[in-house]
Formats: structure tokens, sequence, C-alpha cells
């Protein structure tokens, strides 16, 4: 061990270099350093390649199948979106279906209500003219009668005298004597 460690620690045996550079000359470089160095490279390089490689992948399909996961979801949002939509339009169309039945209903019982009212106050007017008419007939009876009796009054003061006036009265009290007993 000691002498992998002189190896290592003595530097007096190495040469330093004065510049970089590629050799080309196939004898002073070494054939076996150059074959071991790509084939350590390929060795484990390709691990990390293809653990790069293996890595990306998982990567792009957990995004792929995210991708899809939403399309998936967005899809279902869009299909129940529509289906309240349908559901909306249909209960739209309802209110609008009721809303319309009702205002021909409302119309119709305005309609309905307007004729009512029309015949009540038909009926009221011909009442009114039926009861005005009777009280001036009424009116009319009472002023003839007025009249009537005013002219018999003052043809029977024009023409009664006093013997037909005692007369007149002996006849009205035998009336009232006769309606008196019948009561009794």
């Amino acid at each position: 061990m000691e002498n992998g460690i002189d190896l290592v620690i003595s530097s007096n045996s190495w040469t330093i270099a004065n510049s970089f550079g590629l050799n080309t000359n196939l004898l002073e470089t070494n054939l076996i350093n150059l074959g071991v160095v790509p084939g350590l490279l390929v060795y484990f390089g390709k691990g990390v390649l293809s653990n790069l490689l293996k890595n990306r992948k998982l990567t792009i399909v957990d995004t792929i199948r995210d991708a899809e996961e939403r399309y998936e979801e967005a899809t279902d949002k869009l299909r129940q979106a529509r289906v309240r939509l349908q559901q909306a339009e249909m209960k739209a169309d309802d209110i609008r279906m009721n809303g319309l039945s009702q205002m021909e209903k409302e119309k119709q019982d305005l309609i309905d209500a307007a004729d009512g009212d029309s015949e009540r106050l038909e009926d009221s007017k011909n009442a009114t003219i039926r009861f005005e008419k009777q009280r001036a007939i009424e009116q009319v009876r009472q002023q003839v009668s007025c009249l009537a009796l005013e002219r018999a009054l003052e043809t029977l003061k024009n023409r009664l005298n006093s013997e037909l006036h005692l007369r007149m009265i002996d006849y009205n009290i035998g009336l009232l004597k006769a309606m008196e007993s019948t009561v009794e």
C-alpha cells in the first residue's frame, strides 16, 4: 500500500505538460487509453443516458396522462353543463308556456269579469229606468188624482146646496155606523 501511496504522492516522475492539445500521432498516444476511455464513457454514459431518457419518457407519459385526465374531466364537465343547459332550456320553456297559459287565463278571467260587470250595469240601468218610470207614473197618477179631486170638490161646491150637503153627511154617518157594527 505504501508503494501505491508513493506513486500517487510522488509527482517527481510526472512531467508537466506545457500546453493542452490533441495528439494525432497514434504511436505516441496510448491506444489502450483511447479504447478504454470511450468504452467507459459508453458503458457509464449509457446508464446515465438511459436514465435521462427513461425519466424524460416517464415525465412525458405522466404529462400525457394528466392531459388526458384533464381532457376527460373537461369533457365530463362540458357534458354536465350541456345537460344543465338543456334542463334550464326545458324549464324556461315550461315557465314560458305556463306564463302564456296563465296570461291567457287571466285575460279570459278579465273578459268574463268585464262581461259580468257589463251585464250587472245593464241590469242596474234597466232597474233604474223601470224604477224611475214607475215613480214618474206614480207622480202623474197623484197629480191626476189631485186634479180630479180638486175638480170634483169644486164641482160639488158649485152644485152642492145645503140640502144635498146634509144628505151626504147623513149617508156617510150611516156608512160609518154600518162599518162599526160589522167590526164589533
